[in-house]
């Protein structure tokens, strides 16, 4: 006959228990409340808003988002930000992933020089001005392709994905080409399913880095036309009651006008700018620490 003793926990190791959980909860609120605060500003109404808001909304209002999209700038960045995040992040899987698989090949000629000029980009950068003159020497100024094509190749997402190529067993390939399979054939149809893990952890930071990069389009994209989204928030924050005047613009033209601030803009065109990461992020999330570890094991 067996009995079930419950463990007993010593009253000092619940009480730090207890203080960890009451330090990694209050940590996670700070983290968390700079959000849940820009978010609850702008559903707020912008004359109520503006005497302070602390925990709940004042004056539940969509006017801000009304007025936000009513302005086509907004609405024209806005879609030039979702098409470099999607566009480049492709390219970038499509560039590093060839790349990765080429030399992973010991045969491949030259292939620890190529992997050494594409790590030494990692320590040592060229600097503003030889960026700014090689890119508009190669045409991309006021041009999309700005956004997409010089972020093909990136050596840290080459060490991953490398990396955990050459972690799959060789024997895959080996029977692949027995049956008559090409190079590209054992890439596309063995490698990559095997290798979602750690391509949905360079999709991650690569379409993140894509969201919010801003610089790109500050020196080399001077026509309205290319403005991505982050530039436009860029422009809000430094120059507020620009911003207002020209979100309000619209506005004013309507039956019923909206009566904007500058920090309700600002908060409306930041949830604006953050929500499609956070809506895509939890979809790869699970493939992120898997990727990552097994990507990083050895350089």
């Amino acid at each position: 006959m067996s009995t079930k003793s419950a463990i007993r926990i010593p009253w000092r190791q619940r009480a730090w228990d207890g203080l960890n959980v009451l330090a990694l909860g209050l940590f996670a609120l700070l983290t968390l409340y700079p959000f849940y605060y820009i978010f609850i500003y702008s559903i707020s109404d912008p004359s109520e808003a503006a005497r302070g808001v602390f925990l709940t909304p004042q004056g539940f209002s969509l006017d801000n988002y009304r007025a936000v999209f009513r302005e086509d700038n907004i609405v024209r960045a806005f879609f030039i930000s979702i098409s470099r995040t999607v566009v480049g992040t492709l390219l970038t899987l499509l560039g590093c992933t060839i790349f990765s698989y080429g030399i992973s090949k010991p045969f491949l000629p030259f292939r620890r020089w190529m992997y050494g000029a594409v790590l030494v980009t990692m320590y040592i950068s060229p600097g503003l001005i030889p960026w700014y003159i090689t890119m508009k020497a190669y045409g991309l100024k006021d041009n999309f392709l700005l956004y997409v094509l010089p972020g093909m190749i990136v050596a840290f997402y080459i060490v991953l994905i490398k990396t955990y190529m050459e972690e799959l067993p060789a024997a895959l390939e080996e029977s692949a080409m027995v049956d008559g399979a090409s190079y590209y054939q054992i890439l596309f149809k063995i490698i990559l399913p095997l290798s979602v893990p750690v391509l949905a952890t360079v999709a991650i930071f690569n379409a993140v880095g894509q969201w919010n990069s801003w610089v790109d389009n500050l020196y080399l994209a001077s026509t309205p036309k290319l403005q991505t989204l982050q530039l436009l928030l860029y422009s809000f924050v430094n120059q507020q009651n620009a911003a207002m005047a020209m979100v309000t613009s619209n506005s004013m033209s309507s039956q019923n006008m909206i009566v904007l601030t500058p920090t309700s803009v600002q908060m409306t065109v930041t949830m604006v700018a953050t929500l499609p990461i956070l809506l895509v992020y939890p979809f790869l999330q699970r493939y992120f620490l898997k990727g990552l570890v097994l990507g990083a094991v050895k350089g």
